[in-house]
């Protein structure tokens, strides 16, 4: 299984999370005391696994009879998964005592989500692949419905299952026809392999069966149907983590397992279907989003087109739009953790202050939180000095470099329209006078998530080329 024994220490932040379940696990079966422990002990663990991550990223390898790779961008990925889970479960230590909603899996859950994005971006055969993505998806479906106290919570879990394993028979079907074709699961043979692969009717068709399964995961247009709901109904946390480290680990799959054909410039014969679904998606997102009155649903359609700007990246399929993809997956999920971290905030007990007008006066009751979440935005609407205006401009670069001129000018537009819908949420916390009075709970460790993330926001907006030659150096 391992050469060596440092390819054991370079699979590390897989294994502390993999231990991590287990472990959790037992505290909850004995221990009284769990839900103090576990988030405590969950937070540990990712801090830890992220921490170990980007110590290690010279730690090239590939273990577990080629099935996995460590190290380089990899980590890089590991770092923004398990980053992100450990703002989330700071921000649900007080958001599930609001509601009574406590249940043990709930940090287990997270862990063995955390753990499936791993191993979807550390893949190296397609197998790997499926296994992670079915270990994420199967503990994002019970994590929408874990307020099982409120309808909604299971009216999303439910939606989202079954629009889930529907989007996973695409990508199964598109396996089997790469298998068929090329005769091996493994990237290393389908790359060696590539030259006849890539004139085979079979084989195109199953890439772009594979790309259209997880078309669904990153919620493009038009298969973004289960988001709204699903954002809307599960927990502010839980939407939070689906809509940050669960899209990055759908791209992250869609890199590792393509990545040949982004450096071999290949990725031409399928440009065509990524530039119209990322034009649909970024349009859509974002005029829809207009109409929008719940924060939530808001947030939601938002993520629809930033999906399309990341797809961009995939369309350029070049080394500078892989490398502003995972700037832009590490700048988006810090800043819409931060966003989803503040309605966790401010909702309160039976989904109640969700509307945008219960944000109006904010800036006057609560300027701390209407300054954080004005920060948040302006970093979503793609306004300078943040890094959301950084991620859309090394996104727009790489496509300009691939002669995709048109889609970076679409993409320009598409952010002059979502300035309107970030924009008004600013408006109305600071300009207009709130009719009725909101009581918020205060959260010192919700609060603490929040802070943390506008400061990644701001250090990735002041220092953007740090973090880019990092992950270049790496690719």
């Amino acid at each position: 299984m391992f050469n060596n024994i440092q390819e054991f220490y370079n699979t590390l932040p897989v294994m502390i999370v993999a231990a991590g379940v287990l472990i959790a696990t037992t505290i909850e079966m004995y221990s009284k005391k769990s839900e103090n422990i576990l988030s405590w002990f969950s937070i540990l663990v990712f801090l830890s696994s992220g921490f170990y991550s980007l110590f290690t990223l010279d730690a090239r390898s590939v273990v577990l009879q080629n099935m996995l790779a460590t190290g380089g961008y990899v980590n890089i990925f590991y770092f923004i998964f398990t980053f992100s889970a450990a703002i989330i479960c700071f921000l649900s230590i007080d958001y599930l005592k609001k509601y009574d909603a406590y249940f043990g899996e709930y940090y287990i859950l997270m862990q063995t989500s955390v753990l499936g994005m791993m191993l979807m971006a550390g893949a190296k055969d397609l197998f790997m692949i499926f296994l992670g993505l079915e270990v994420m998806s199967v503990s994002f479906y019970v994590l929408a419905g874990i307020n099982r106290k409120r309808l909604t919570a299971t009216e999303s879990a439910l939606k989202y299952f079954l629009l889930g394993a529907f989007a996973t028979g695409f990508i199964v079907y598109g396996i089997a026809l790469i298998y068929g074709t090329a005769q091996s699961t493994s990237f290393e043979v389908i790359t060696t392999k590539f030259s006849e692969l890539s004139n085979n009717l079979l084989f195109l068709t199953g890439v772009l069966l594979f790309l259209i399964g997880f078309s669904f995961k990153i919620a493009a247009f038009p298969f973004h149907m289960w988001v709204p709901d699903v954002y809307q109904g599960a927990p502010s946390t839980v939407a939070g983590l689906f809509s940050t480290a669960g899209k990055a680990a759908a791209f992250s799959a869609i890199i590792v397992s393509l990545f040949v054909l982004f450096t071999s410039g290949a990725m031409r014969i399928i440009t065509p279907y990524l530039s119209v679904i990322s034009v649909l998606s970024m349009f859509f997102g974002s005029i829809v989003a207009i109409a929008q009155t719940n924060i939530k649903r808001m947030l939601a359609y938002s993520s629809i087109s930033h999906a399309g700007y990341l797809i961009i990246g995939l369309a350029a399929s070049n080394t500078e739009g892989i490398a502003g993809i995972i700037f832009y997956l590490a700048a988006y999920s810090f800043m819409n953790l931060g966003a989803f971290g503040i309605v966790s905030i401010i909702e309160g007990k039976e989904e109640t202050n969700l509307e945008l007008n219960s944000f109006r006066g904010l800036g006057i009751r609560q300027p701390l939180l209407a300054a954080l979440l004005s920060l948040f935005m302006f970093s979503l609407a793609g306004i300078p000095p943040f890094a959301g205006f950084f991620g859309k401009y090394y996104i727009f670069i790489a496509a300009i470099e691939a002669k995709l001129t048109w889609l970076a000018i679409l993409g320009v537009l598409s952010s002059v329209i979502s300035v309107y819908f970030y924009l008004r949420l600013v408006v109305l916390m600071y300009f207009y006078d709130s009719s009725e009075q909101i009581s918020i709970e205060r959260s010192s460790t919700g609060l603490l998530a929040v802070f943390i993330s506008a400061i990644i926001v701001v250090l990735l907006g002041l220092l953007p080329g740090s973090l880019l030659n990092l992950i270049i150096s790496y690719l």
